[in-house]
């Protein structure tokens, strides 16, 4: 499914409108710390987390995810809204927990491994 259609099924709100949302997800991966989503996400991965920070982008683009989504409401920081833009990473949020959007994602057939 693509982002995009994940976005409407689940009404997450883009947080960088200049990214492309036709990336295909087929999988997800759920992990606050940087260095478990480095050394275990795949590529086409949807990163479901609450960090808001600047290395969350570099983490994206290094190990290719289709994009990353905020739970909780949280709110991405001002410079890290800046380089998702620029390296056209997108960011979604949602004031969903984490255990309730991952079930929902698992619903719509995105699991956590292919």
């Amino acid at each position: 499914m693509k982002l995009k259609e994940l976005a409407e099924r689940l009404t997450l709100e883009l947080t960088t409108p200049n990214a492309s949302m036709e990336a295909e997800v087929k999988t997800g991966y759920a992990s606050d710390l940087l260095s478990d989503v480095l050394a275990n996400s795949i590529e086409g991965d949807l990163w479901i987390t609450r960090q808001t920070h600047l290395n969350i982008v570099a983490i994206a683009v290094m190990r290719d995810l289709s994009g990353i989504l905020l739970v909780n409401g949280s709110q991405p920081d001002p410079d890290t809204l800046e380089k998702a833009a620029e390296k056209m990473v997108p960011i979604f949020r949602t004031p969903l927990p984490t255990f309730e959007i991952v079930g929902r994602l698992y619903q719509l057939g995105i699991s956590g491994r292919r």
